[in-house]
């Protein structure tokens, strides 16, 4: 027993069979506020660096952070805007509101505007969620960039946020799609090397922004290719977040 422990919380049993007065410790029982976003940007409609789409490998990986936090018994959210309507699943202990969220982004007709962006879901969780949270973003290198630092800056008094980049295709294949025009790029502008170094250049610096952006408010963050890498990078992320990296 130390200097300001309270005598209600001596164990008398313990303490008989040991000889020595000895404390009850308690431990709380900590849960957590999560709240996932997601990227409804047409950009997400395009192949990721494995063999799903950009939007297939941000289902899978917000999915099992969802699948990892309800085995805490944490309290789970999900968003996304769709044509400028946002789509928000309160939150919950179970799986069944992020379920129907994750079913509705996966078959949303309307998810295929290249204005819509974070932005709108980011002023949604400032303006009416008020309680502090894990915020978990799925993008890619395009979102990134275009995420406002003033919005950022805004949400990280109150909470943690967290990203992931699902990283896009390479500028390679006997067919890519240009989704801003829909329709397949000419063949003789495909496995080009000059347009293909141009084209990570360009992906480079953006990232290299987006990260001096995010570092300034602590915000950790992952690449996610493929689905494979999906259970290990979530785990580094949380590590990142654990231990402050």
């Amino acid at each position: 027993m130390f200097l300001g422990d309270n005598v209600k919380d001596i164990d008398w049993k313990a303490s008989a069979r040991s000889g020595s007065l000895l404390i009850k410790q308690f431990i709380a029982e900590k849960k957590h506020n999560i709240i996932l976003v997601f990227d409804s940007n047409k950009k997400m409609l395009g192949n990721s660096k494995g063999e799903v789409t950009k939007k297939e490998l941000q289902i899978l990986s917000l999915g099992t952070i969802a699948y990892l936090a309800n085995k805490n018994g944490d309290y789970v959210a999900g968003l996304y805007n769709s044509d400028s309507l946002m789509h928000y699943s309160s939150f919950k202990s179970t799986l069944v509101g992020l379920e129907q969220i994750l079913a509705s982004y996966d078959v949303d007709p309307l998810l295929n505007s290249p204005k819509e962006n974070l932005n709108k879901s980011l002023e949604y969780i400032i303006k009416h969620i008020n309680r502090k949270a894990i915020v978990f973003i799925a993008t890619d290198i395009y979102g990134l960039s275009n995420v406002s630092e003033q919005l950022l800056r805004t949400l990280a008094v109150n909470n943690n946020v967290l990203f992931i980049n699902i990283e896009d295709a390479e500028l390679s294949g006997s067919k890519v799609l240009d989704l801003e025009e829909n329709e397949l790029m000419p063949k003789m502008l495909l496995n080009n090397k000059e347009l293909i170094a141009i084209n990570a250049d360009l992906k480079d610096n953006l990232k290299k922004k987006a990260l001096e952006k995010l570092k300034k408010y602590a915000m950790p963050i992952v690449d996610i290719s493929d689905e494979k890498e999906v259970v290990p990078k979530i785990i580094e992320l949380l590590e990142k977040h654990k231990y402050g990296k």
